[in-house]
């Protein structure tokens, strides 16, 4: 068995939280990295440990301690909407941390496989399934800067020697996922609702968007599968491979509601730059793993809407 342990970075984030689940059975330690608090019910999930990777030195000195055998990079920046905001804390987040990740294994001379969890929005829109060769062309800050870590990325692999691998996820959800996010919002409203706390008035954006919607219990079994399988320096592709409306979502969990609702259009909610369509091809990560997606579309919205029905509290 080895004894060098598994490093988890952004462990404490959403996705974070299940892949510490899905490694929980794996032999050898698992580092959880965090740069806030951890929550009380992951504490004995993984060994804690404090490290901002905006801070070069910082991430140096803990990976040259710790030495790790295996790096799952998840921490950084998910919101599309905040990058407009917050651009440049967009990309500190996501491009110049990665940057110290990779650059502190070398200089540390760590020997480590990565996973670097990207992004589906690195792709131009299309109707159609977008393979890994489809064309490029982020149109947010979100996008850009999972494009640029996406490269350093690569760079690292061909030129530096460093053993990584890159995902481009679609997009995925689950229980535990902020209500910053199209569907829990949407599940979190629903639960108000039943339990009387705001008016029977579903508030929604733009819901002719086509999305390609994974578990994230899918999703990171796809990044186990990558880690152990996965060719250095390659991009894969993470997707169910099925287009869905936010229409199709919105009619799920309506029709699972205990009490009458209405869906009203939210200006607020619509975004100015929104992809018609974004599906993705998952065939490359399914002819190396045999990964396909096993929680069908219905449970996700219901184990979705489940959650929020058991986390909504309010008089």
């Amino acid at each position: 068995m080895n004894d060098r342990p598994v490093l988890v970075t952004g462990a404490s984030g959403f996705v974070g939280r299940y892949l510490l689940e899905e490694l929980r059975t794996a032999h050898g330690a698992v580092v959880g990295w965090s740069r806030a608090p951890v929550a009380a019910d992951l504490a004995g999930a993984a060994v804690w440990q404090c490290v901002d990777l905006t801070k070069r030195e910082q991430v140096r000195s803990a990976l040259r301690d710790l030495q790790p055998r295996q790096v799952y990079h998840l921490a950084g920046a998910t919101h599309v909407p905040r990058s407009w905001a917050k651009p440049a804390e967009t990309l500190e987040a996501n491009v110049l941390a990665t940057h110290h990740l990779l650059d502190g294994l070398g200089r540390a001379g760590v020997r480590a496989r990565v996973l670097i969890s990207g992004s589906a929005t690195v792709y131009a829109p299309s109707t159609i399934p977008l393979a890994e060769t489809a064309p490029l062309a982020p149109d947010n800050p979100y996008g850009l800067s999972k494009l640029a870590q996406e490269m350093l990325s690569v760079r690292a692999a061909t030129e530096d020697g460093v053993d990584v691998v890159v995902t481009r996820s679609f997009n995925h959800t689950g229980p535990g996922q902020p209500p910053t996010f199209v569907a829990p919002s949407f599940a979190r409203q629903l639960a108000r609702i039943e339990r009387g706390l705001q008016e029977p008035v579903l508030k929604v954006g733009n819901l002719d968007a086509l999305r390609d919607l994974t578990d994230v219990r899918d999703v990171v079994r796809a990044y186990t599968a990558l880690m152990a399988s996965g060719a250095t320096g390659e991009v894969y592709n993470v997707a169910s491979g099925m287009g869905r409306s936010i229409r199709a979502i919105v009619d799920t969990l309506v029709a699972a509601a205990t009490v009458p609702v209405r869906v009203e259009i939210d200006p607020a909610r619509v975004r100015t730059i929104d992809a018609p369509a974004l599906i993705g091809d998952a065939s490359k990560l399914r002819a190396l793993t045999g990964w396909t997606p096993r929680i069908p579309f219905e449970r996700m919205v219901s184990d979705l809407l489940t959650y929020w029905r058991d986390n909504t509290t309010g008089h």
